[in-house]
């Protein structure tokens, strides 16, 4: 049987929700893990600090990390959304970047 489009609608809702609620968790261990490591501390990049995530990523991938700090830039969920959830960790934390 067929969902009325209300009812998708609403399940769409709620999964979007969902994984907002995911991201930000992420984010949140994410970002502790970081202030733990003192990089709430340094002056750097946005891009610089993506690139080099990036690269801990691709190495805990198994690939070879190497990046331009671009990788998402296309496709609507870019790596910023994390930087940005982390900005106000790292405001607490020192000199991070807004």
């Amino acid at each position: 049987m067929k969902k009325p489009s209300s009812r998708i609608r609403e399940e769409i809702a709620r999964l979007q929700d969902q994984l907002k609620q995911a991201e930000t968790r992420e984010a949140e261990r994410i970002g502790r893990i970081a202030l733990k490591a003192g990089l709430g501390e340094i002056e750097i990049e946005e891009t610089e600090l993506q690139a080099a995530f990036e690269e801990i990523a691709g190495r805990f991938r198994g690939g070879k990390g190497a990046t331009t700090g671009k990788k998402n830039a296309g496709d609507g969920r870019t790596g910023g959304d994390t930087s940005t959830a982390l900005a106000p960790g790292a405001d607490a934390g020192g000199a991070g970047e807004a």
